[in-house]
């Protein structure tokens, strides 16, 4: 395996991360999870990232029992905040109740005494950017968190975070974790520029989009498949990003590699990109998503893929 530092920072995370999204604590009962969380660690990776709305805290909960065995510090543990996880008027948000209260929890769920990132999952319109800075460096003084990072926040809304937290002499956000794939580059053209301007990392979500580079809506779409029981590959999921996926194969078939090696092989291209972030509903999904570390595309196979990508959002 390898890794990659965070940014500027010193912190170093596996290349191929795990994620808890839209599956532990929920689809994934919890010896499934322990099983693939502990040939996941044996395979090199180190950065398990979570969030308390994952399964409302269930994820937390079930990672936590998985790793209680595994030494603390061979771990990179991320979770999230921002979200209602209650009808609480107050158990949400960027607030500084909100953060301070949530950080307690979810180390009390995960079974830990600090979070090596702590994220806010979206930009809060409601908090100011000052009190939400302010919560988040104290508990870095604390050392309840090691660093902290935003999620899906846009270019400008991390211009005037960094630029507040120079002025305050605060704990600036280290990294950003949106979402990036073949499918949608969006962060290319200015998310990606900005953090590494300001030195931050990006953990990116979704390198697979939600299973569609993995090819398997090339015949249809499973009935038990996550497009046809979840929203989220609502907008992706066309008739024109299949063909993509489908010569997308073609070519990973040439490279004697799966589609999904050559989904997560481009993302890593990028040396901007601190590790692609996961999800695994079994032991063999990890197996083959971790050699992806090993790949490296030429050039000609690069262009190969842009031209059926056709979606460089810099032209």
């Amino acid at each position: 395996m390898n890794h990659r530092r965070v940014g500027k920072t010193g912190l170093k995370v596996s290349e191929i991360a795990l994620g808890a999204w839209l599956t532990y604590g929920g689809s994934v009962e919890a010896k499934q999870v322990e099983s693939i969380i502990k040939s996941t660690l044996d395979l090199g990776v180190n950065f398990l990232d979570l969030a308390d709305i994952y399964s409302h805290g269930k994820a937390e909960e079930v990672v936590g029992q998985a790793i209680r065995s595994v030494r603390r510090s061979d771990l990179v543990i991320s979770s999230k905040v921002f979200w209602p996880m209650s009808d609480n008027v107050n158990d949400r948000s960027l607030s500084r109740k909100h953060i301070i209260e949530s950080i307690e929890k979810s180390l009390r769920r995960i079974g830990t005494d600090y979070l090596d990132i702590y994220f806010c999952h979206r930009f809060d319109p409601e908090t100011e950017v000052e009190e939400t800075l302010r919560a988040m460096d104290d508990l870095v003084r604390q050392g309840k968190i090691l660093y902290w990072g935003t999620s899906n926040w846009s270019a400008t809304q991390l211009e005037q975070t960094v630029s507040d937290a120079r002025f305050w002499r605060a704990y600036a956000p280290v990294v950003e974790q949106p979402r990036y794939n073949m499918l949608d580059r969006h962060i290319e053209v200015d998310i990606m520029p900005t953090c590494a301007r300001y030195g931050m990392g990006l953990t990116v979500y979704s390198p697979l989009a939600q299973g569609l580079l993995t090819g398997k809506y090339s015949d249809g779409i499973p009935s038990d498949s996550r497009g046809a029981t979840t929203p989220w590959l609502k907008e992706d999921l066309t008739s024109e990003n299949i063909e993509k996926t489908k010569q997308l194969a073609k070519i990973a078939q040439s490279l004697n590699v799966t589609l999904s090696q050559l989904a997560l092989a481009w993302v890593l291209r990028r040396p901007e990109i601190s590790c692609a972030i996961i999800g695994a509903t079994s032991v063999e999904h990890v197996k083959e998503n971790v050699k992806a570390v090993e790949i490296e595309l030429s050039g000609e196979t690069l262009t190969a893929v842009e031209k059926i990508l056709d979606n460089d959002p810099n032209k």
